[in-house]
């Protein structure tokens, strides 16, 4: 259910890396209860239609997003940066740390939600930084690249796969059996990889909200 929660101006953050100049793009609604940061690689329109669905739906709960391309335009156009887990998790790290600074947001429950091998690199830093990170949703993603880190993971986690996209189904149950942490897959049937199908996007990212709203409340009702 939609709250009356109204997001603030956009803002930029600037995100320490040894490289180049990367931003992040931070959206705060008025009493925010938590703060999802979104770990994704450069795409096409499609991609960028997802994350502002995912956005959208997170502002009207009430949760504020950090909207962080982990590559360059330029870096992704080379195919091996994508797989490289260990720069993608350090960058994800470092937005998360340059996040957690700002006085509006240090107090905030932490989540990341996750695409293709964006959704890797979420579990990793996850694991890296251990009980910081409250819950994390793979989306489309490929959380067996993960691999020896799965069972380092104290996050919640979700794992939606589209009941169409069998290769990624299967590496998604294998990922789901090395996770130790509170963890489910859903599918999300008649989807495939992209949930390009009517109403599939839509409900795969009702779910990735819900998990936020349920663990990022419940871990700050905790503390």
């Amino acid at each position: 259910m939609a709250t009356d929660f109204t997001p603030t101006a956009l803002r930029r953050i600037a995100v320490p890396d040894r490289r180049h100049h990367l931003e992040a793009d931070l959206v705060l609604p008025e009493n925010a209860t938590g703060l999802v940061l979104l770990a994704h690689l450069p795409g096409s329109i499609a991609a960028r239609s997802r994350h502002l669905l995912a956005t959208d739906l997170l502002h009207e709960a009430g949760i504020a997003t950090l909207h962080f391309p982990l590559l360059t335009d330029a870096e992704a156009l080379i195919r091996a940066n994508s797989f490289d887990l260990e720069l993608l998790a350090d960058r994800l790290a470092a937005a998360t740390n340059a996040a957690a600074r700002l006085p509006e947001c240090a107090s905030l429950p932490l989540g990341y939600l996750g695409d293709s091998t964006g959704a890797a690199a979420a579990l990793v830093a996850a694991a890296r930084l251990g009980r910081r990170i409250r819950a994390v949703v793979a989306r489309t993603g490929r959380p067996d690249l993960a691999g020896p880190w799965l069972h380092q993971v104290k996050a919640a986690t979700l794992l939606v796969v589209g009941g169409l996209d069998t290769p990624v189904l299967g590496l998604n149950h294998l990922a789901l059996e090395q996770l130790e942490c509170p963890r489910r897959l859903t599918v999300v049937p008649g989807a495939s990889h992209l949930f390009e199908e009517p109403g599939t996007l839509e409900q795969a990212t009702r779910l990735a909200r819900d998990w936020f709203q349920h663990y990022l409340h419940l871990r700050a009702q905790a503390h």
